[in-house]
Formats: structure tokens, C-alpha cells, sequence
């Protein structure tokens, strides 16, 4: 059978029955039928070409009106063009019919969602003809991902756009705010986001990585933030909570390495270098840290070189495939991170754009994806060179439009020996520092920082408290007794 024939034979998904209601619904009730429809309809949603027509006449008529009678139908006919169509004689006997149908009020737009419903089944055969063309155009030189981009973006943008459009209607802001409530009420005590591992961060941001939200932290090269990145996902991974880490520059036999020492406490050279097969005792660890590892929900993928929208595809099928909807259809728990945001390749640059812009649009469509799948994301992105000595938000490249679209921006950065030596040693103080710089959702931290030690060797970052608490375990310990002054008046309120 040829493609023609077969297009034939496909059945038009349609309810006419439903679209004779909505406009009747419309003709009978006026403005109130269409303000409740108008954002879920268009002349497309209808299939039947007369109800095509009269939904345009409506739509005009009820730009200046209020209500509907036959004449203002054919005066917008007229201001259309159209009058030549609604005065033949079939149609304005189609339009007679509809206009004496009885349909209530709260009736048209439940008519309404399901012919939309139906004209989003018609897009999709559309798309599946189209994908069926593309997939035509395939010659081989494709990898298998390039290949399921063809049919999987297509079918998720449209997806997508019904999403967007079934949240397009405003609400009171009091609907359904008793329900929540009451939720909340028979909940335990929780943060509202997911916890990165390291308290005095997670108040610092607003109580952790929350959905909707792309979290940004700054560093240097080689200050640490793979590492940092890999101990917050090994922490929600371990709480059976689905990770997935997007990185852009090391393998997985770096990562296993990395974390097989920080599970086991046995130096990453050691492991690596098969060192460690020498001592029984290190090879029972090291087995006890490789199950720990294959049993927890960590997900990795290394994504160098791979277009932007390729990778923000993959963690759509991450997502669908590993995670999933619960029984509400809400996107379960889990959390995405992206180490790191850069120039994935020369294709990023078109038209002589700047490095910061392409940045800017790839942070956006970031934001967009966690919005729409309700996720939280944590992304790095690399400091310019003020970050070896500004501690503010123009510290990273391409600062503006990273640091409107994050929820909060924290600087991870080397601590100077000067630092250290104030903070009472690493022991004490670490060697490294988090800064958080700008937090939407939590008090933050004022003219302060949170002390973190990096034990390299066995790929580890611990959290120590913040600067004022490591002084006041100082003075403590050097002099005998504790400054009183309560950590709070340290920060300052969310900025929004």
C-alpha cells in the first residue's frame, strides 16, 4: 500500500458532537462560554469546516459584544470575508440548528478540553507523519542517539506544549490553598527542597536543592567542583533518591575511582594503581565499597562534545525511563547535575555570538526544563579570573543572565594560607570555602563563608560549620570558653 492510500485510510479524530456543543454553548451564553473556552480552543480544534468558520465569526464578534444573535454573526462575517461562505444556505442552516441546542453553561467547557484533546491527538499523527519522513532521511553516518532524537523531541515539545497550555487558565489565589494546608499539617517536618548533604549549605539556600530551581555554583579550575558535585550525589543517591550527574569532562573509570575512595577511605592513587590488592583488609574495603556503589540510585553520563539540546534530551529519557511520575503525576524525587556549563562545542557559536550569551542560553533552557519536568537541578560553571579574588557575582563569566535565571549562586574556592592559618588550620577550618552569594529562597550568609575541608586522597569534602562557628571553636579551644553571640546575626534575609 502507498503512502498515499494509507493516509487515506486514516480515520479523522474528531467529536463533532463536542464541537456543536461548544459553539452552541458560545452562541447561547455569550462572553461567559468563551472566556471559560477561548484559551483552550482555536478555529483549528474544530475538524468540521462550517464550525471552523463560525468559531472565527465568534471570536470576532466577541472582541466588541457580549452577546450572539444571527445578525452580529453575519456583520462579523462581513469585517472577516467571509460573507460569501456563511450565507449559503447550508451553513446558515448549520448556524439555525446550533443556535436553538440547549447546552449549560458548566457544560461548554468540559466540550471544549475534549475536542482540544482530540486536536492534540491529531498534532501527534502529524509529528508521527513528519518523524516518519525525517527517519526516511537517516543515511547511516548517525549515531543511535541522533537517531531517537528525531522522534523523541518532537513527540516531548509537543507534550510539552499541551502542559503549558492546560496550566494557561489564572486561578484565585485561594484555590485549593485549605487542601495544601491541611497537606502540610499531616506531613512531617521537612525542608521543602533535597538535601545536598551539607546542613549549614542547604539553610544557607533555602532547605536544599528545590524543584523548579537551577542552583549554580562557581569555581576555578581544579579548585574541586567535580569533587564537591560527586559527594553531594553520592549523599542523595545513598537516600535512594535517582542522581543523575551530566559531566562534561572526566570518564566513568575517573568517577568510579573517586568514588570507591570516598565510600572506603582508601586513597584514589591506591585504588587506581591496584595498589590496594596487596593488603586483604583494603580489598575487603574496597568490595564492601563496590557494593554500596552498584547498590545506590547514582546515574552518570559523560556528555562531552554533545550538543546542548542532545543532552537536555537524554535527561528527558532519563527521567521518563528511571524515574517517573507518582500516583498524582508529579515527577518523583531526584535530583540532576550538571558539571559543567561551557561551550559543548564550536557549533554553540553562531553568527559571531558570544561565549556569555550561549552560556545565557543554555542556563535558560536549563531553567525550562526543570520548570516543566518539576525537577531541581544543581549545575557549576566555571569562574573567570576576578574568582581567584572576588567573592561576588560578577565572579563568573557571562554573570548577568546565570545569575537572574539560578535560584541561588555560591562560590567553592581555595582558601589562602593566610585563610587557613586564621580559621585555626584544616583541622579546624578546612581549606576550602562556600560562598553562598546569592540565595532566592534562604537568609544566605553576610560578609561570611562555610569552612570546608577537600581530603583529595580519598575524594572527600566535609563541612565544618560556618566561619563564625569555626572561630568560636577556636576561642574555645585556645582560650576556655565560647563566644555567645548567636550565629543568626550573621545573615541577612532572601532577596526575593
Amino acid at each position: 500500500m502507498n503512502s498515499s492510500n494509507s493516509e487515506k485510510n486514516v480515520p479523522t479524530v474528531s467529536n463533532t458532537a463536542s464541537e456543536k456543543a461548544v459553539i452552541s454553548g458560545i452562541m447561547r451564553h455569550g462572553i461567559d462560554a468563551y472566556v471559560d473556552v477561548q484559551s483552550l480552543i482555536n478555529e483549528e480544534t474544530f475538524t468540521v469546516d462550517h464550525n471552523k468558520v463560525i468559531y472565527k465569526c465568534l471570536e470576532k464578534l466577541l472582541t466588541t459584544s457580549t452577546k450572539v444573535d444571527l445578525t452580529s454573526i453575519l456583520s462579523s462575517a462581513k469585517q472577516l470575508d467571509l460573507y460569501e461562505y456563511i450565507e449559503r444556505a447550508e451553513v446558515l442552516k448549520h448556524i439555525k440548528q446550533l443556535m436553538h441546542y440547549n447546552v449549560e453553561l458548566e457544560n461548554v467547557r468540559n466540550h471544549a478540553v475534549k475536542i482540544r484533546r482530540l486536536q492534540f491527538s491529531r498534532e501527534i499523527q502529524e509529528e508521527l507523519r513528519t518523524i516518519y519522513l525525517e527517519l526516511g532521511q537517516v543515511d547511516g553516518d548517525e549515531n543511535m542517539s541522533e537517531i531517537l532524537a528525531v522522534p523523541e523531541n518532537k513527540i516531548q515539545n509537543i507534550a510539552l506544549k499541551y502542559i503549558r497550555e492546560d496550566r494557561s487558565t489564572p486561578q484565585l489565589i485561594g484555590k485549593n490553598l485549605s487542601e495544601y494546608v491541611e497537606n502540610l499539617k499531616k506531613n512531617e517536618i521537612k525542608d521543602p527542597g533535597i538535601s545536598t548533604g551539607y546542613p549549614t549549605f542547604d539553610k544557607a539556600i533555602g532547605g536544599g536543592l528545590r524543584r523548579q530551581c537551577v542552583d549554580l555554583i562557581g569555581a576555578r579550575a581544579k579548585a574541586g567542583k567535580s569533587t564537591i558535585a560527586d559527594n553531594i550525589a553520592l549523599s542523595v543517591a545513598t537516600r535512594e533518591i535517582p542522581v543523575l550527574v551530566l559531566d562534561t569532562e572526566m570518564n566513568t573509570e575517573d568517577h568510579w575511582n573517586r568514588l570507591l575512595a570516598n565510600i572506603s577511605d582508601i586513597p584514589i592513587n591506591d585504588i587506581s594503581s591496584s595498589r590496594f590488592t596487596t593488603d586483604e583488609d583494603k580489598i575487603e574495603k574496597v568490595d564492601d565499597a563496590t557494593q554500596k556503589l552498584k547498590s545506590t540510585c547514582f546515574h552518570y553520563i559523560n556528555i562531552s562534545g554533545r550538543p546542548f539540546e542532545e543532552t537536555l534530551s537524554i535527561a528527558r529519557r532519563w527521567l521518563l525511563k528511571e524515574v517517573g511520575y507518582d500516583e498524582n503525576g508529579r515527577m518523583k524525587d531526584c535530583l540532576i547535575i550538571y558539571d559543567y556549563l561551557k561551550l559543548m562545542s564550536s557549533e554553540s557559536i553562531n553568527n559571531n555570538l558570544a561565549e556569555f550569551q550561549a552560556l545565557g542560553f543554555q542556563i535558560t533552557q536549563l531553567h525550562n526544563f526543570c520548570v516543566e519536568f518539576d525537577v531541581p537541578c544543581l549545575s557549576f560553571v566555571q569562574l573567570n579570573r576576578d574568582g581567584i579574588t572576588k567573592e561576588t557575582e560578577d565572579a563568573v563569566s557571562g554573570s548577568d543572565r546565570l545569575i537572574w535565571l539560578c535560584t541561588s549562586f555560591s562560590i567553592f574556592k581555595h582558601k589562602t594560607e593566610e585563610e587557613i592559618a586564621a580559621d585555626g588550620g584544616t583541622t579546624v577550618g578546612g581549606n576550602r570555602k562556600l560562598i553562598p552569594v546569592v540565595s532566592r529562597h534562604g537568609p544566605g550568609l553576610e560578609n561570611g563563608y562555610i569552612c570546608m575541608n577537600m581530603l583529595g586522597e580519598v575524594s572527600k569534602i566535609e563541612e565544618l560549620g560556618t566561619i563564625r562557628e569555626v572561630q568560636r571553636q577556636r576561642t574555645e579551644r585556645d582560650e576556655g570558653f565560647v563566644n555567645a553571640e548567636p550565629e543568626d546575626s550573621n545573615q541577612q534575609e532572601g532577596d526575593g
